[in-house]
């Protein structure tokens, strides 16, 4: 494949060098490699693509990347390049589709099961040899509401009918409305969360949804409900969380993403025994995966056709 010069980068090198390995594989030749921000300035010149994570953002401007024209972005999530206010008009940026909606939805429903199951209850037992039958909770007939009705939130919606739960779902365009039993516009979160057993956040982060979650959001759900975010960090207002969760409303939180990553090691979520803390793993970008959506990308962008997964800087996805 003809390509114009692609510019890979990730702060980890060895994964750096895995995807140029696999663009290379497809039969791009013009390729440079880098893991440092001064690294990526020596390539830039006569750099037309970049296919990157965590670019340091601050270089676009300069003169030196006065040759790039489209940013694919390796993951979903581009509330970095949202937020590095006004883009060169030139640089169209696109973000990775529909490969994060099956891994996601699996995290989700592996807390929504513990939960309701209360497997490390049967755990603990199991370790004192302790026989203590009970009965457990079930996901059958329970509400669960999905906000954010993209490719991930409709996995997930998917999956819920599998479990013959109640579905509702909040989204800003209600074009995927007919998925979910009940549909509930940004202005309705207090009316959208009051009856929910689950919430699972799945939205992008923008203005408008930036602690979209805080306490008046989380005081309106009921107090044995469990809230799930799978979206951004910066969706709650973590401190707002942290009260209201201390105040022992909510059963659980079980969040993947966080406001600060690395969650700081004074972080009082660490310890709460109701919070459920993961590494921001709950949707991963393979190489092989994002490779592949990249180079069929790029076929796109050599035959002038429109690419796919691109993103408008104003609405924030």
């Amino acid at each position: 494949m003809k390509s114009p010069k692609i510019l890979v980068y990730t702060p980890q090198a060895k994964e750096t060098e895995k995807y140029v390995e696999i663009l290379r594989s497809h039969g791009c030749t013009q390729i440079a490699a880098a893991s440092t921000p001064e690294e990526a300035e020596r390539h830039l010149p006569e750099t037309e693509v970049l296919l990157c994570w965590k670019f340091p953002i601050q270089l676009l401007p300069s003169p030196a990347a006065a040759d790039v024209k489209w940013v694919q972005s390796m993951g979903a999530g581009v509330d970095d390049w949202v937020s590095a206010g006004e883009m060169p008009s030139r640089i169209v940026i696109t973000r990775i589709l529909d490969q994060f909606g099956g891994p996601i939805a699996e995290y989700v429903f592996a807390y929504l099961l513990s939960l309701a199951k209360d497997l490390p209850r049967l755990r603990t037992a199991q370790s004192e040899r302790r026989w203590e039958p009970f009965v457990t909770g079930f996901l059958q007939n329970k509400t669960i509401g999905v906000a954010g009705l993209g490719s991930i939130g409709a996995e997930i919606v998917r999956k819920a009918r599998a479990f013959d739960m109640k579905v509702t779902g909040l989204s800003h365009s209600g074009r995927q409305a007919h998925l979910v039993d009940r549909h509930f516009g940004p202005h309705e979160w207090s009316s959208f969360v009051q009856e929910l057993d689950y919430l699972v956040l799945t939205l992008p982060l923008t203005n408008e949804t930036r602690h979209v979650v805080d306490r008046q959001v989380l005081l309106a759900m009921k107090p044995d409900a469990c809230l799930v975010n799978v979206g951004r960090g910066s969706l709650i207002a973590e401190a707002d969380l942290i009260d209201v969760l201390r105040s022992g409303h909510l059963q659980a939180a079980v969040l993947d993403v966080f406001e600060q990553e690395p969650l700081p090691a004074d972080s009082p979520l660490w310890e709460m025994p109701n919070v459920f803390v993961t590494p921001h793993l709950s949707g991963p970008s393979t190489p092989e995966d994002v490779g592949r959506f990249f180079v069929q990308n790029l076929e796109r962008y050599v035959q002038g056709k429109p690419l796919a997964g691109v993103v408008n800087l104003e609405l924030g996805y």
